[in-house]
């Protein structure tokens, strides 16, 4: 495979293209002049070639001979633009179309032999149809990703995904804007990725892929990736506020910065969101979570090809939690179901963010985007998982925090030519990325009191990546990709009180990627994915696990089809595989190395999106997966906490001013130890939503677990020991789900 990669750039790059003429486009929103990403566009009569808009609602066509064409542009939405174009030789043609909002129409989906029919279209479809009013919703976004919040609200989700618990991030690599949410080395976890900055307003769009078949993303996507763009023009001034149960508040304000009129033409937008958010929370000890975000973004057309995003942003947090309870002290009523054993849980965060990127239009060269990026970020979290079982007199509560600086600097060249009649499409790049942590560490505590040091030091933590990828447009119907990536990283630990395991250690990942999608007719693609990712272990493992690997290795494969059933039923279906290496774990909660096997995972994802009415859709999302260790005795290697099944869907309304929605999420019981023993209950939990749009006004109510279900959102098998215990005992310790909570939004848009 890396022959075949050295050779295949090589041939791509020396060989000289015979451009002749090129029509380079925009496609806009018709009432307010913003971008439209991803709207297909076709030349009908020039082998049926296609294209999709980037960001800047930007398409292009190269290497044309002279003639006449005709041009078709779709995005669901939006009406649907045909144009006659005359092109004479060596011109290139700049034109800029508008296109009308209307109603979503799934018979317009166009199936094609590229790799963005499926996450465009889930991915627009969905965002036309729910609302997002959390940082919840938008991870609920992308089909089979699960969430479970256990610690006051504060603290980074659980996540799950494809047969893994992928903890706080270990395996789904997130980004916001192309810089990584994902915090390596972390206090609490590998991949911790806290999205509590980002207020959902500003979220443009969101790009996902299942496995790990992308060469430009690399640490923590193996199960999947997940990226946020944030919005770079926001068609009109907002003031949001809301109200609900358990005395829960929000206030949002999104202003334009620019004046009106410079705001129209599009050169230059300037806007500032701002969030503030207060709950008390449903748990007998009130977790009183607050937030505040602030968020400034700067989007300039600063010439024809020169376009520049600056971002700046804060973020931070305060909450108290009633932590993880066992069932027993439910069971004997020492506690209630929203009770606590240690009440004294709970935290802050803060994050600061800065983002710049310069996208330049290089002529034949193609588009060169340059980006650097810096977050400040501090973490305080108190916890008692054990509560008594080490220490009978002061208890088991720990302080897990961390202070870092991190920083870094991304590249890439992506070119379209034509090369020996087959149209080419390359992106190279690479980047660095540093992170230092002058303060981390674990530390004893009661109630909140400090009383010895478990784990103290500081991280420094480089990673150096470089990636180059190719696509081959064979035909109308087959396309080709490939791709190559190869991350170094340098893990350096220095421990404040054991001089001796202070150290530092360098090592390489090279991961290739290749994927092959190909239009079996005009209803149905088919494509086969296959390609190694990683994830990086902590620093403190790297050091003191010399001989182990510090990227341990994934190997994934799909193997899917897109297609349309009839003109009203989209489908994306997928059997998938992956294996991951055996590894070293740092468990931050006790500061302990753990061993963890090599897994084997495999299962079949399916995604439905259906148009019943013109005004009635209907979803759903099906996952089913079989995580097994490899090296265990059959009926003793479950994956803990792994997810065999889960389920969303729903239907939605959309009409004139209205829209409405009834949801479903499903999450089957899993075993919560190798051997299945213990077992972590499932749920199935309903949603509503409502909106109402009159004149500047916009009204809505949300409604959460609507049947008021008693469910167990984090679960997990913990050996613990309470006050009154002389032994520990192993069972489900879980956070209980949100019961019935209804809140309404009242927003003014000028």
């Amino acid at each position: 495979m890396k022959y075949f990669m050295i050779v295949l750039f090589h041939v791509v790059y020396s060989q000289v293209c015979a451009q002749e003429a090129r029509i380079k486009g925009t496609v806009v929103q018709a009432e307010n002049h913003i971008p439209i990403l991803y709207a297909y566009v076709q030349l009908v009569n020039a082998n049926n070639q296609i294209s999709y808009t980037d960001v800047e609602g930007r398409f292009e066509f190269n290497a044309l001979p002279a003639g006449t064409y005709y041009l078709s542009i779709h995005s669901l939405g939006h009406e649907s633009i045909r144009d006659t174009l005359q092109l004479k030789t060596s011109e290139t043609l700049f034109v800029t179309y508008e296109l009308q909002e209307s109603i979503i129409e799934i018979p317009e989906i166009e199936i094609t032999a590229r790799n963005e029919v499926a996450f465009t279209t889930i991915n627009s479809i969905d965002f036309k149809l729910r609302p997002i009013n959390t940082t919840q919703d938008l991870l609920r976004m992308v089909p089979g990703l699960f969430i479970a919040q256990h610690a006051g609200g504060g603290k980074a989700e659980q996540l799950f995904l494809r047969g893994f618990d992928v903890d706080h991030g270990t395996d789904v690599a997130i980004s916001v804007d192309n810089m990584p949410v994902n915090m390596v080395s972390h206090a609490h976890g590998q991949g911790y990725a806290d999205l509590h900055f980002v207020i959902p307003e500003t979220v443009d769009n969101i790009q996902f892929n299942k496995g790990c078949f992308q060469a430009n993303t690399g640490d923590f996507n193996t199960a999947g990736a997940v990226k946020f763009q944030t919005k770079n023009f926001i068609p009109e001034n907002k003031v949001k506020i809301e109200a609900g149960r358990f005395n829960t508040y929000r206030a949002l304000l999104l202003l334009n910065l620019f004046p009106a009129k410079d705001s129209v033409e599009r050169k230059h937008s300037l806007y500032v969101a701002s969030e503030a958010f207060y709950s008390k929370g449903f748990f007998e000890n009130p977790q009183h979570f607050n937030r505040f975000n602030v968020f400034v973004k700067y989007h300039g057309i600063l010439s024809r090809n020169t376009f520049l995003t600056a971002s700046l942003s804060t973020f931070g947090s305060r909450w108290d939690a009633s932590g993880q309870i066992p069932q027993r002290a439910v069971n004997d009523g020492s506690i209630g179901w929203f009770g606590s054993i240690d009440n004294s849980e709970g935290g802050n965060t803060s994050r600061s963010n800065a983002n710049i990127q310069l996208t330049t239009e290089a002529g034949t060269l193609g588009t060169w985007i340059n980006q650097v990026f810096w977050s400040n970020y501090a973490f305080s979290l108190f916890s008692n998982f054990t509560f008594y079982k080490e220490d009978p007199t002061h208890g088991d509560a720990i302080h897990q925090y961390e202070n870092r600086n991190m920083f870094g600097y991304t590249t890439s060249l992506k070119r379209d030519y034509m090369a020996a009649g087959i149209t080419v499409k390359t992106n190279i790049g690479g980047g660095y990325r540093g992170d230092v942590i002058d303060n981390i560490g674990l530390a004893h505590v009661e109630r909140r009191v400090f009383l010895n040091d478990v784990k103290k030091g500081s991280i420094h933590e480089n990673n150096l990546n470089g990636f180059m990828d190719a696509s081959l447009l064979l035909s109308a119907r087959l396309t080709f990709n490939a791709g190559l990536r190869y991350d170094y990283f340098l893990f350096s630990y220095k421990s404040s009180i054991e001089d001796s395991t202070s150290a530092s250690r360098g090592q390489g990942v090279l991961s290739p990627k290749a994927n092959i999608y190909y239009k079996l007719t005009h209803a149905v693609q088919l494509y086969l994915s296959g390609g190694y990712g990683f994830h990086s272990n902590d620093a403190r493992v790297s050091v003191y696990k010399t001989n182990q690997s510090s990227l341990p290795r994934a190997k994934s494969a799909d193997l899917g089809t897109n297609l349309k059933v009839g003109n009203k039923l989209f489908v994306n279906m997928a059997l998938w595989y992956m294996y991951l290496e055996s590894e070293y774990v740092y468990v931050g909660d006790d500061g302990l190395l753990e061993l963890s096997g090599s897994t084997r995972r495999y299962g079949i994802d399916m995604s439905f999106r259906y148009q019943i009415l013109k005004w009635l859709f209907a979803d759903m999302d099906l996952n089913l997966a079989k995580p097994r260790y490899i090296d265990l005795p059959k009926g003793e290697n479950y994956v803990p906490l792994a997810p065999p099944i889960t389920s969303t869907g729903g239907l939605s309304v959309k009409q004139n001013n209205w829209s409405a929605s009834l949801r479903y999420r499903f999450l089957g019981k899993r075993a919560a130890v190798e051997d299945n023993s213990i077992i972590a209950s499932g749920y199935f939990i309903m949603d509503a939503v409502a909106n109402y749009q009159w004149r500047m006004f916009q009204f809505g109510i949300t409604a959460e677990n609507i049947f008021n279900q008693k469910w167990r959102e984090a679960q997990f098998a913990t050996e613990s020991q309470l006050k009154n215990e002389t032994v520990p005992v192993t069972e489900i310790h879980f956070t209980p789900g949100t019961p019935f909570y209804i809140k309404g939004t009242i927003a003014v848009c000028f």
